[in-house]
């Protein structure tokens, strides 16, 4: 356990002080917004969701998707192979909210 734990990535911080950007998405009839930052590089960096029913089943689910995806982010994960593992319907649309969020920051960098 020790030596997983000394080989183990290191978290990118942020600056306290970042500029975002905020947009509204629709999954399954429920409306949520999505704010996104950026690393210097201009890398995703995190990822915050929430749903307009505040603390409802959607809204967790929301917010933990993209609390866990901006860890994942910090720690090094790629954006691109996060979307992929997403779960998504016969046609390759997005079946959750935070594959819809990254599939439209997607989108805005093409």
């Amino acid at each position: 356990m020790t030596n997983l734990l000394k080989s183990a990535p290191h978290r990118k911080r942020l600056r306290n002080r970042r500029a975002s950007s905020t947009f509204e998405v629709e999954v399954g009839g429920l409306h949520y917004v999505a704010t996104v930052s950026r690393f210097d590089d201009g890398r995703l960096a995190e990822v915050f969701i929430g749903n307009h029913k505040s603390n409802s089943g959607a809204d967790v689910n929301a917010r933990d998707c993209g609390i866990v995806c901006s860890i994942a982010l910090q720690f090094g994960a790629d954006v691109a192979t996060i979307q992929r593992a997403l779960s998504r319907d016969s046609h390759n649309r997005p079946s959750g909210v935070l594959a819809a969020v990254l599939d439209i920051i997607a989108e805005g960098e093409r």
